[in-house]
């Protein structure tokens, strides 16, 4: 598959944890949509795959791309994403090599699709 503009067919949502006080010595962790949505394509990677990286768990594997915009540069590993309800924690963010003008997002999720 060629990848241009037009193969960012999904929409999903950066979130970040956000530390708020508690009124009692204590924090609390909310996670907060940052951002806006943004266009991505999402690529789930095959069990193939995962077993031959030796990764083999429960887990959903899942790599989106987005452009690399100034706030897709932004997106943190600590951060996570959500995609038609599932969330998707972060583990990895690289540029897709020979362009610069996309970000790949590596998530995985316990949650059945």
């Amino acid at each position: 598959m060629v990848l241009n503009a037009g193969s960012l067919n999904r929409r999903i949502q950066i979130q970040r944890k956000i530390r708020t006080p508690d009124g009692s010595g204590g924090f609390i962790n909310e996670w907060n949509n940052h951002g806006p949505t943004i266009f991505a394509r999402r690529r789930d990677v095959s069990d193939i795959e995962r077993l031959s990286a030796g990764a083999w768990n429960n887990k959903l594997v899942t790599r989106f791309v987005i452009r690399a915009t100034a706030f897709g540069k932004g997106i943190r590993r600590t951060d996570r994403l959500v995609h038609d309800g599932v969330t998707f924690e972060i583990s990895g963010i690289k540029e897709v090599p020979d362009t610069r003008a996309f970000l790949e997002i590596t998530a995985e999720t316990e949650e059945t699709l």
